[in-house]
């Protein structure tokens, strides 16, 4: 287990500057207005020769009601309880402020060792804000500069000895078998991102997944802000569930903010494996939702659709019918691909959504020989030859897989500019039923025995040692 640095502070004082500055990405969303960051996001960060895992929380304040800003605390509060460090950050140029010294009194309290930083420290202004740091009891402050990359040499020489220490008694209490006999555990977990529109119930589905409040819940919409990686073994399979902001229409999204969001949750379905839809069982196939199924699908991502809040659905049955057929109708693309009941209150259905996530990663990786592949082409033309314009047949000659993830095909032909689009569907329907990849984006390319000539276009050219004598015969003739 990696020594874990918990960054907290009021809000705006730059935890999120400086937690992107310390895994060395722009992870976490960073803005001029405060309270940005709602969840808690860890990342690995590098600092000289220190490898650590860094949490970057919500900005303490002082709600203790069931607030969101209460709420917001509390789960600050948690990782610092986890945390086996924290470094608590106040603005050395706005100074110590009353709520900078209640939250030092509460996390004295909790036990957890303190680090005390003073961010934005460049330049003369921030002096008085440094020296007032030393009154709130923790030790000598860090002045440190998040945004220029001031002061990580002193950090980095204070983190030291606690990472040491802490490795150290990792490595007594390790024990020598870490999986359970007979369990293998892949080498890279699973990317999953899951997608939706606000309040369709994202966050509490991961929490009821992971079995802990780790993500930030409640009855407004658009808590979840940016997308936050949780990374989990779900049933022997390693996994990391990326959270994202919901997903309104592009007319609605007005604030800078929120298109920062939703900007990071697109970012999310470019590098995940498998998207999880969920849709709201109230309002399910709206506009909206089939926009984000269908960039899942032209992104080439594994789909899986979860139909959350089943558990207050009362006519099940005939709920579901009308789902699998507004399925098929309104996302041919995706046809065939899984579409689930789940509740994220009560957590039925959830092992079904595992399966269903197992399965569409295995045919999204799948690879078919081309011996099988050339068979059943001679079979389909046979079946249902191609057009012949202008009196001339197309000729589908050889096929095979160029590439997995999604599963991709190229088929040599003649005239593949005059192969009509209805034929290539053709073509990737058959491949969906006689090869068993429901769901999974199919990508089929046709080209030309001459596109694959490297000499194509190119002009013939004199050897280099007949060139001279080309060159002389023409001087004398002229």
């Amino acid at each position: 287990m990696s020594f874990v640095l918990a960054i907290v502070g009021r809000p705006n004082v730059g935890k999120s500057t400086l937690f992107n500055r310390l895994v060395g990405k722009r992870l976490a969303l960073v803005d001029d207005q405060p309270g940005v960051t709602r969840d808690l996001r860890e990342g690995e960060a590098r600092l000289g020769g220190l490898s650590f895992t860094v949490v970057d929380t919500a900005g303490l304040e002082e709600a203790t009601d069931d607030s969101l800003q209460g709420r917001m605390r509390r789960l600050t509060e948690r990782a610092v309880g986890m945390a086996d460090a924290c470094l608590f950050l106040i603005d050395a140029r706005v100074g110590l402020t009353p709520t900078d010294e209640i939250f030092a009194d509460i996390l004295r309290r909790s036990g957890t060792p303190v680090i005390l930083g003073a961010n934005k420290a460049e330049g003369r202004a921030a002096e008085a804000g440094v020296m007032e740091a030393y009154g709130v009891g923790l030790g000598d402050p860090i002045a440190l500069s998040a945004e220029h990359g001031e002061g990580m040499a002193e950090l980095a020489v204070v983190l030291a000895p606690m990472i040491e220490a802490a490795e150290g008694a990792a490595e007594e209490a390790r024990t020598d078998v870490d999986v359970e006999e007979g369990e293998t555990l892949p080498d890279k977990p699973l990317q999953i991102a899951v997608v939706g529109r606000p309040n369709a119930g994202k966050s509490t589905l991961i929490n009821k997944i992971i079995g802990e409040e780790r993500l930030l819940t409640g009855p407004e919409a658009g808590i979840t802000r940016d997308s936050i990686a949780v990374p989990i073994t779900w049933g022997g399979t390693r996994m990391r569930l990326f959270d994202t902001a919901g997903m309104r229409k592009r007319a609605k999204v007005q604030e800078k903010l929120e298109k920062l969001s939703v900007s990071d949750g697109l970012r999310a379905v470019k590098f995940a494996e498998i998207v999880v839809v969920l849709l709201d069982a109230a309002i399910p196939f709206e506009q909206q939702d089939l926009r984000i199924a269908d960039l899942a699908e032209r992104e080439g991502r594994a789909v899986v659709v979860a139909v959350n809040k089943w558990d207050i659905e009362e006519a099940k049955q005939e709920k579901l019918r009308d789902l699998k057929e507004a399925f098929e109708r309104l996302l041919p693309q995706l046809r065939g691909a899984p579409l689930i009941t789940v509740s994220a209150k009560t957590g039925r259905g959830l092992d079904r959504l595992r399966e269903a996530i197992i399965r569409a990663h295995e045919v999204w990786n799948r690879r078919i020989p081309t011996a099988r592949l050339n068979s059943w082409l001679a079979g389909m033309v046979e079946a249902h030859p191609p057009p012949a314009p202008a009196g001339r047949r197309i000729k589908l000659r050889y096929m095979t897989q160029a590439k997995t993830r999604p599963p991709g095909f190229v088929v040599m032909c003649s005239l593949p500019e005059k192969l009509p689009e209805s034929y290539s569907r053709y073509l990737v329907n058959g491949l969906r039923e006689d090869f068993d990849m429901p769901g999974t984006p199919i990508r089929l390319h046709m080209r030309s025995q001459s596109d694959a000539n490297p000499y194509k276009n190119r002009k013939k050219s004199i050897p280099s040692r007949l060139s001279k004598h080309v060159k002389k015969g023409a001087t004398k003739k002229g």
